[in-house]
């Protein structure tokens, strides 16, 4: 079954199979640019070496060959085959986002400074979660410091942002239909369907702990000082700098200008209402406690600044949820209410909540394989029987945030070809993705047009502009 371009990388790299720590770095998106690969003796690799140079330019956007080369590589670490036609895939792929990125800037979609910094704070808090919390340990592992690591990948992570914003622009509205996803499997050839390892279904309920009273007012009144210090004149962008807890306090607290809708409701109900220059009053949201500095408005986007108290908590606020999950818990297993349901409706984790509670694999689809289950997880499972739950423990959410959870370990399945009867929603995602791949690849041919591509002529025989 001959492929296009997008319709085949989407496709490919679907279906790698990877070890743990290539899978974080896969997930995170991250460039190993400055960083080694490594052998099993934790000394670098020697790949050989890489004359560097600009490979193709897309207006004001490059790519270097090294970055190809390294891109290639953990393609084919994690099991393609290697050779030119993967690693023309991989430039495809390349190509494709510098030329949304491109896009992004005709069009003028920005991400905000707040939004990067969110998304690092993620990125990082996951890698960390994969030796432990142990900071000391990465910064020995790579030769550099936490804040170096996001120094260096921080344009990226904001490239990255911009171009996942006009791709779900593109192929948001896309569907599949049963029929689809049975034509798209029968048409893999049954030499090319994929091999799963050992998979499982697992979930969680997810409870924060609800905010102390005590430490609420406290935040509150030290906010209601800033306030005032900044109407008797200080400088509302020094005393971020000094006192906001927020990712943006290196920034003075800016968040740029942003559209309605990409703030909390709590933060923009706020921030809409407020003058040029105008501070409000304490403002509570999920993350914390705020007092606002409108900077300016246009239409239906503004620009503010803020300083941000974060919410503290104590061990009996912990306790208090951990009883919680204990009464849904008993529901579960009562046969009350479904977990299903129960994650939907009292869930405070997003990301699960809206699938059932269940975490979500690398394909998209709930069987995970036990090598992308990180390893706390991964030991508590190693404890359990298939359907059981645990009791309520403490852990660390992607935004490295504690919270208490209860986990569903639901169903395992041992290694297997494909098919459609136990790997139907893998394959429906596969189908899925095939089709937004066709999409993706016809907008390429159009948006192709409104910039400028030039291809080193070493990378003519990959095709990329016809």
């Amino acid at each position: 079954m001959k492929s296009t371009k997008g319709q085949r990388i989407i496709m490919t790299l679907k279906y790698i199979p990877m070890n743990r720590l290539a899978l974080t770095f896969v997930l995170l998106a991250f460039s190993l640019s400055a960083f080694a690969q490594q052998g099993e003796d934790g000394q670098p690799k020697d790949y050989g070496t890489v004359v560097d140079k600009i490979i193709v330019k897309v207006d004001d956007f490059i790519i270097l060959k090294s970055e190809l080369e390294r891109s290639y590589l953990n393609v084919i670490s994690g099991g393609r085959n290697a050779g030119n036609e993967t690693r023309c895939e991989v430039l495809e792929g390349m190509v494709l986002n510098k030329v949304m990125a491109a896009k992004a800037e005709i069009d003028s979609i920005v991400v905000t400074d707040e939004q990067v910094e969110l998304d690092l704070d993620m990125r990082m808090n996951q890698i960390l979660a994969q030796v432990g919390g142990d900071e000391a340990a990465v910064e020995e592992y790579y030769g550099k410091t936490i804040e170096e690591f996001r120094d260096e990948v921080r344009d990226q992570v904001r490239e990255q942002l911009v171009i996942q914003e006009v791709q779900r622009t593109i192929v948001s509205d896309i569907t599949i239909t049963p029929d689809e996803v049975k034509t798209f499997f029968k048409n893999i050839p049954k030499d090319s369907l994929p091999y799963f390892s050992t998979e499982v279904v697992v979930g969680q309920i997810v409870k924060k702990p609800d905010v102390n009273k005590e430490a609420r007012d406290r935040a509150e009144k030290f906010l209601y000082d800033l306030r005032e210090r900044v109407l008797n004149g200080e400088d509302f962008e020094e005393l971020a700098r000094i006192y906001s807890e927020g990712p943006s306090a290196r920034y003075g607290g800016n968040l740029g200008w942003v559209k309605r809708g990409q703030m909390v409701p709590e933060f923009e109900a706020v921030a809409m209402k407020l003058k040029p220059g105008e501070v409000s009053e304490p403002v509570e949201t999920e993350f914390g406690v705020h007092i606002i500095q409108a900077v300016d408005r246009r239409g239906n986007e503004y620009n503010s600044r803020h300083i941000l108290i974060q919410h503290k908590f104590m061990d009996e606020d912990f306790e208090k949820s951990g009883h919680f999950l204990d009464s849904i818990k008993n529901l579960i297993q009562h046969d009350t209410m479904r977990f299903e349901l129960a994650a939907k409706e009292f869930s405070d984790d997003k990301q699960t909540a809206g699938s059932g509670g269940y975490i979500i694999g690398s394909t998209g689809s709930n069987h995970v394989p036990t090598s992308e289950i990180d390893p706390g997880l991964f030991f508590i499972l190693d404890t359990m029987q298939v359907g059981t739950i645990t009791p309520p423990m403490k852990f660390k959410m992607a935004d490295g945030k504690d919270a208490m959870r209860i986990v569903y370990f639901k169903e395992k399945y041992s290694p297997h070809q494909a098919n459609l009867k136990d790997d139907y929603q893998k394959i429906q995602i596969a189908a899925k993705n095939a089709k937004q791949g066709k999409i993706m690849s016809e907008w390429f041919k159009e948006a192709r047009n409104d910039v400028y591509i030039e291809v080193d002529d070493e990378y003519k025989n990959c095709n990329i502009l016809e």
